[in-house]
């Protein structure tokens, strides 16, 4: 790799789906990004793991969810441009779907089992116990039968604050909050309802942590939610894309990249792009055609925008006006995270 290079670590899902046996191509992959032109190359499957579909970096150890019935998280360490296993522990949950650091804590949102899992870590950020030192869950349902028959926890997210963790509930069309006791996560209420059939999925903030961004998968909406003291209140609602689709349309995730807010939206495959205004509501630009299906997450690198399409097998890469410099095959590519 040329010192011009960007490496990003790529998680996958199994090509035939989540929940399918191991051995079909997933694990975590590596691959270089060109700054100055947005092109992708070399990528390299550097380790084989079980439906590694999110990830998360703390120096030099990587963190992957294990999405799968009996929920894991494994360890790696970053040796050069390889990884060597660690550890690998419960998640406190089934099917973990996303990861967050929080100091010498890594938190995990269990989706099916609907929990949030905390797992201690060591001053070398290995695993400090054999699981998690808690696991939070609680209970409800929403009106969608198929998709909110029980809580799903989709996303954790940090207070602007800092004085709590924020649990995003697409099953109970809430926003859970818990505050710190010393070392442990107490209850703390709802911080935000959304309208019954939201399905909120993941969340972003403004800059100044005045406003929040929630993306609802089931009604594909974006939510602006003005945010004061942990409690956030809807004052906009638009249509995550104006793009029409042959079947259910679903926003995947959101990210704020300054003054722009981007959203991808599986099944019309498009990245919805907004305008941040100074009052911290959005105005829409542009739904940017994707050349590969199923955006399940996206990442700013170095000014490009590099999406990872689920189903077509590929990476893309956009220019800030939407326009695709690039695109890698990949096998079922979930995940974008700068190494």
């Amino acid at each position: 790799m040329s010192a011009q290079q960007t490496p990003l670590w790529i998680g996958t899902y199994p090509v035939a789906g989540a929940g399918t046996p191991v051995g079909q191509g997933e694990g975590i992959w590596r691959v270089d990004l060109d700054p100055a032109t947005g092109a992708l190359s070399n990528a390299r499957q550097v380790v084989e793991t079980p439906s590694p579909s999110f990830l998360a970096l703390h120096g030099s150890v990587l963190y992957a969810v294990n999405e799968q019935t009996d929920g894991t998280v494994s360890a790696f360490d970053v040796v050069g441009d390889s990884l060597v296993h660690r550890a690998t522990v419960p998640s406190g949950g089934a099917d973990p779907c996303h990861l967050l650091l929080d100091g010498d804590v890594l938190l995990v949102a269990n989706y099916s089992s609907g929990t949030l899992g905390v797992l201690p870590l060591d001053g070398d950020g290995g695993f400090a116990t054999q699981g998690p030192a808690q696991v939070l869950g609680h209970v409800g349902s929403g009106p969608d039968e198929d998709r909110q028959e029980s809580p799903h926890a989709h996303f954790v997210a940090l207070d602007p604050s800092g004085a709590s963790v924020l649990v995003v509930d697409l099953g109970t069309d809430e926003i859970r909050r818990y505050r710190r006791e010393g070392d442990r996560l107490v209850e703390d209420g709802i911080a935000a309802v959304l309208p019954a059939g939201t399905g909120p999925r993941h969340v972003a903030f403004s800059a100044d942590g005045r406003f929040a961004y929630v993306v609802g998968e089931l009604d594909v909406t974006v939510r602006v939610l003005a945010w004061e003291a942990g409690v956030g209140t809807v004052v906009q609602t638009v249509p995550a894309t104006t793009t029409p689709a042959a079947e259910r349309r679903l926003p995947s995730h959101v990210v704020r990249d300054g003054d722009r807010l981007l959203v991808g939206v599986r099944a019309s495959d498009v990245l919805a792009r907004f305008t941040i205004r100074p009052d911290g509501l959005l105005d829409p630009v542009a739904d940017d055609s994707l050349p590969g299906a199923w955006p399940r997450h996206l990442g700013v690198v170095d000014g490009w925008t590099v999406v990872a399409e689920q189903v077509s097998g590929t990476l893309s890469v956009l220019a800030a006006d939407g326009l695709v410099v690039g695109t890698l095959e990949l096998p079922s590519p979930t995940c974008v995270l700068p190494a």
